[in-house]
């Protein structure tokens, strides 16, 4: 079957209504993690970057806090308006690879998932993140782990229109470089975890049993200096 790589936003364009129900291993793999290290959110100020279809920033809305979700994608957007109980959020259409249309310590969660590997320029994007929240806040951001990159693989899906793989442009980093571009944007570590498909994950998802004990998921916790 043959790949097809596309610009990051036209990816995520075409890959918007079919990605919340493809199967995909990775978000499972994810959300568990996600929710375990933001708590509760009830009253807290949090900033999506990178949003997507919605899938963390409509449920932290539910739980109590107060949402804003930015995506450059307008398909991705578009479904994540969708969303029952989307109201609740600010959505706002913005290029994350741009500074961010946000006062200084504005939020006291910035959450980012499954962004890092389309970031190509790590040092400014850390460092918005950085600047926008508060000194007693956190960054939380997830990502593909670089090991699966050592596979050949990257975000990826069927187009459900034409039955061709698509690959939204990624970029080549290793975990150090995340660490590294984090802490040179005035960021320190406090949570660092990796996550692999287990035995569990791999029977109720087809998808993720050729990744069974494969390091797939990179999750950092990381505060102001």
């Amino acid at each position: 079957m043959n790949l097809i790589t596309l610009p990051t936003r036209r990816g995520y364009d075409r890959w918007a209504r079919s990605y919340d129900v493809d199967g995909n291993p990775l978000i499972a793999l994810e959300e568990p993690v996600i929710r375990g290290l933001l708590g509760r959110v009830r009253g807290l100020r949090i900033v999506d970057i990178g949003c997507g279809t919605g899938r963390h920033a409509v449920r932290l809305a539910r739980a109590g806090a107060r949402v804003t979700g930015v995506d450059f994608s307008a398909g991705m957007l578009r479904q994540a308006q969708d969303r029952p109980d989307a109201e609740s959020v600010r959505f706002l259409r913005h290029d994350v690879t741009r500074p961010l249309p946000f006062a200084a310590r504005s939020f006291d969660i910035v959450l980012s998932c499954l962004v890092l590997e389309h970031i190509k320029r790590l040092g400014p994007f850390f460092g918005e993140l950085g600047r926008i929240c508060r000194r007693d806040g956190f960054v939380l951001v997830s990502a593909m782990h670089p090991a699966m990159m050592l596979r050949g693989v990257s975000a990826r899906f069927i187009d459900p229109r034409s039955g061709g793989r698509v690959m939204p442009r990624s970029y080549r980093q290793q975990s150090a470089d995340y660490v590294m571009a984090a802490a040179r944007a005035g960021l320190r570590v406090d949570y660092m975890s990796e996550h692999a498909v287990d035995a569990g994950l791999a029977r109720r998802l087809p998808r993720a049993r050729k990744y069974r004990g494969w390091p797939m998921l990179l999750v950092l916790r990381l505060r102001p200096v």
